[in-house]
């Protein structure tokens, strides 16, 4: 499946193209759910650096990672082991680990004390200031596709802004280790919608994302080197009403001659304040489309999304 590709420089175009672009975006999002963004201003470099520090990190031996699992955090800073998380209605849990990097609060914004510290891999040094360097990159680009998605939602170009400064994004490592054994499924990440407003993923590095279509048929999504996949989260499907679409997706085993091999992959979870009202919006409310929703705090929603995952009790 050819997911839509839309072009992010498109955006600040002063020719006319900023506005193809909203449009191209917000269709995408209403009909499909993911898009493939181009020239996304996350550097080569960037993305080559965070790989190979995710690299480093998930080879250290399991008792060295264990000790970057922190308790009481739910997994929102430091490392995650293997099988702890699952799916949304599933008991099976997910094959995989994971680490994730927070928000960084730089000015005086009193949210800081709301974030825990991020967790510092002593064994990789690079490891911190790659992501914090990727994550404000994340931030970036995700920012100018929020004041696209406003902007088709007839909303002011900066609606989302006094949200997402300073939000409550996790930039994610994952790591899905080899198969060594017969699997009991095909799956390694079952079925779910992400919780956030969007997600930013680069290139992972096997195959295995698939996305379920309108048809209800689940489809291979890849993207080009120098491209990266946007998808709708929950939070956004909730803010508008189901008039954009959060997708479900999965990640399926690879072919078993690739057993042996590991896949990792890296999103960015764009998440706002944790005040920001998800009360679905008055203009995507009408006779056709009655309001989905109860109304709730993107706090709320987080906490109530972690607890059906596992990952807080």
């Amino acid at each position: 499946m050819a997911i839509p590709v839309v072009d992010l420089s498109d955006f600040s175009d002063n020719s006319g193209k900023k506005a193809s672009f909203v449009d191209a975006l917000g269709k995408a999002y209403e009909e499909v759910g993911f898009v493939a963004v181009k020239n996304h201003g996350i550097t080569e470099e960037t993305i080559s650096d965070l790989y190979s520090n995710t690299k480093n990190f998930f080879s250290l031996p399991p008792d060295v990672k264990k000790k970057y699992e922190i308790p009481g955090l739910a997994g929102q800073r430091g490392y995650t082991s293997f099988g702890k998380e699952h799916a949304k209605g599933s008991k099976a849990p997910d094959l995989k680990e994971f680490f994730q990097f927070g928000q960084t609060v730089v000015d005086e914004d009193p949210i800081r004390s709301e974030y825990p510290a991020n967790v510092t891999v002593t064994e990789v040094v690079p490891f911190s200031p790659v992501f914090f360097k990727a994550y404000r990159s994340f931030e970036t680009s995700g920012n100018l596709l929020l004041r696209a998605i406003a902007l088709y939602l007839g909303l002011d170009e900066h609606y989302f802004d006094p949200y997402v400064h300073n939000g409550n994004s996790i930039l994610r490592a994952i790591h899905y280790p080899p198969i060594t054994s017969e699997p009991r499924s095909a799956i390694r990440a079952e079925q779910h919608e992400d919780i956030n407003l969007i997600t930013l993923l680069v290139g992972a590095s096997a195959d295995g994302l698939e996305i379920l279509s309108k048809q209800n048929e689940w489809v291979p999504v890849t993207s080009l080197p120098d491209q990266i996949v946007v998808n709708v989260g929950d939070m956004l499907q909730r803010l508008t009403n189901n008039k954009l679409k959060s997708t479900t997706h999965r990640v399926v085993n690879p072919p078993r001659k690739l057993w042996g091999t590991s896949r990792y992959s890296i999103p960015f979870f764009l998440h706002p304040k944790s005040t920001m009202s998800l009360a679905c919006l008055p203009g995507c409310i009408d006779a056709a489309h009655s309001k989905a929703y109860a109304d709730a705090t993107a706090g709320q929603y987080l906490d109530e999304r972690l607890r059906e995952i596992g990952l807080k009790k």
